[in-house]
């Protein structure tokens, strides 16, 4: 859904039979009439319990059908497009609300995704760590991206890289492990080692931790 038009996120829908707002809901896979999508990621549902078409749906569906359920008033976002949707208790939809703010956050984490793998290209050429640090740290972002990222790590030749992730903690243990031999590689090439005791950097060959004094 990062990549798609949000514009629906600024809508707002009012159902016809109670006229309550109508909440913006992700939609079930399937179209429960023929098995087709529904052609959008989101719906707006009528979750008023209240309703007359959701109070109402009960009797008339025990009549027609000889089960128990009623109707939920749903909209297509960008349209007018309606349609009533059978539900088999109240709490339906109700725990699949979309949440405008975390959507918008996902949508500017891509776009940082986005922005750092087209940026890798040049990197080596722009001496920039920054792109590659994006892609190791975003845990959403695509592996294959992240992986190669890690591999400019040794290229770049930066130490400063090697704090902040330190201070990450990998959901992916591939990812985990490729980034702490690249790590272990980097300080290697430069002479240098990370103190046992306050995880400074310091010469490889250093006695005496100059950061935290400990003799080593």
């Amino acid at each position: 859904m990062f990549s798609k038009d949000y514009s629906f996120l600024e809508e707002v829908h009012t159902c016809p039979h109670c006229q309550k707002k109508m909440e913006c809901c992700d939609a079930p896979q399937f179209h429960v009439g023929d098995g087709l999508g529904w052609g959008s990621d989101v719906l707006f549902i009528c979750l008023n319990d209240d309703c007359p078409l959701f109070v109402k749906g009960w009797d008339r569906i025990e009549q027609q059908y000889g089960h128990s359920a009623s109707y939920r008033y749903m909209e297509l976002p960008g349209s007018k497009e309606s349609n009533l949707m059978m539900v088999g208790n109240e709490m339906a939809f109700k725990g699949s609300i979309v949440d405008p703010e975390a959507l918008k956050k996902q949508n500017v984490r891509y776009q940082k995704e986005i922005e750092a793998t087209k940026a890798l290209d040049s990197c080596l050429e722009n001496n920039d760590l920054g792109p590659v640090m994006t892609l190791i740290l975003d845990e959403g972002a695509d592996k294959v991206q992240r992986k190669k990222a890690i591999q400019l790590l040794l290229q770049l030749n930066n130490l400063k890289c090697i704090d902040p992730i330190r201070n990450h903690s990998f959901k992916d243990s591939s990812i985990e492990q490729e980034v702490n031999m690249v790590i272990s590689q980097l300080l290697q090439n430069n002479f240098s080692k990370e103190c046992p005791f306050c995880c400074e950097i310091i010469k490889s060959q250093a006695n005496k931790c100059m950061h935290c004094k400990t003799d080593l």
